[in-house]
């Protein structure tokens, strides 16, 4: 992470990619069973691992001819342990396979690029919970005090960040914040909101950034939206609004559906891939400073090419 070029945290000069849709990929397009919608269990077998590196080659290597950079995530979105034991899997070995997934990771970006500073590590922390309701809320201690051990062992696997995703109550993300600042790690927290723009805790989204940065010391690097369609918060992101600053990174879902409609989907839902990258570069030409462009539920590899390819037009590339 020493490259002018793709320095951490990105600015708006320099493009990170990230990948779409993992699990709804895996589960709707690929046709692999995945109990829990957890997808570290295949880290467990050499067919596991072949699958997980066939679905991130493609947006690596759009990356790497595209010239921009990439955030590469481990599959840990459900990897904690209430999510663990749904699936049977011990906490010694949910420990192991925390740290596993990021040196499969790191094996990923050697043999995929040449250039190691331009693939991010990121060690991803998904919530306790359902990512579509607020239940069982936990206090930020609670929170970083539950969550701690899956950021010691991205620690110990050398992760260069951490990403909490799809949090829909601040509490949590401030735990997760807490904790990886404590083990020395940048940390990056992505909300998720309801149609109406808001967090699935009734808390606006400028509320929940600004509440996470004022009992973090502004811990994080920066912050992101991911399951939820632009058209969800397209209305609340101002440049006028200071707020939206701390607003680098967007993973979109391409359906405009409801949290609650997509729960009891059984077809997946692709939208489509031009408009959404369309609504990627009119809030890019609006925040200057989104520079982490990728996706989430229903977005596969055409998505990230589209995206790309409408808010990095080829004559801005480095030669």
């Amino acid at each position: 992470m020493t490259s002018s070029r793709f320095a951490f945290p990105p600015s708006g000069d320099a493009i990170f990619l990230t990948d779409g849709g993992l699990e709804t990929t895996l589960v709707f397009l690929d046709g692999v069973d995945l109990p829990c919608f957890a997808a570290f269990p295949l880290l467990r077998s050499e067919e596991g691992r072949a699958r997980l590196e066939r679905y991130f080659e493609p947006y690596i290597r759009t990356a790497v001819e595209r010239d921009v950079g990439f955030i590469l995530d481990t599959p840990t979105w459900r990897a904690n342990t209430d999510w663990a034991a749904k699936l049977n899997v011990p906490p010694a070995e949910l420990a192991s396979m925390n740290e596993e997934a990021v040196r499969w990771a790191s094996g990923l970006r050697d043999r995929l690029s040449d250039t190691r500073d331009r693939i991010l590590i990121n060690g991803v922390v998904g919530p306790r919970g359902d990512g579509y309701r607020a239940d069982a809320q936990m206090t930020a201690e609670e929170a970083q005090a539950y969550h701690a051990p899956q950021v010691e062992a991205f620690r110990e696997g050398a992760a260069d960040l951490v990403s909490a995703v799809t949090m829909n109550y601040a509490e949590e993300a401030i735990g997760i914040a807490r904790a990886a600042e404590a083990l020395g790690l940048p940390v990056v927290i992505s909300f998720t909101v309801e149609t109406d723009g808001r967090l699935a805790s009734g808390e606006t989204l400028q509320s929940a950034i600004e509440r996470t940065d004022r009992e973090t010391g502004h811990a994080p690097a920066y912050y992101m939206i991911n399951c939820a369609h632009p058209s969800h918060f397209d209305g609340i992101l101002s440049e006028r609004d200071g707020w939206t600053r701390r607003v680098r990174g967007l993973r979109a879902n391409a359906s405009a559906k409801s949290h609650a409609e997509l729960d009891e989907a059984t077809e997946l839902d692709p939208g489509d891939p031009n408009d959404l990258a369309r609504r990627y570069r009119g809030l890019r030409e609006r925040l200057t400073q989104l520079s982490v462009l990728g996706g989430c539920c229903g977005t596969d590899h055409r998505h990230i090419a589209a995206i790309c390819e409408a808010c990095v037009p080829a004559s801005s590339r480095a030669a």
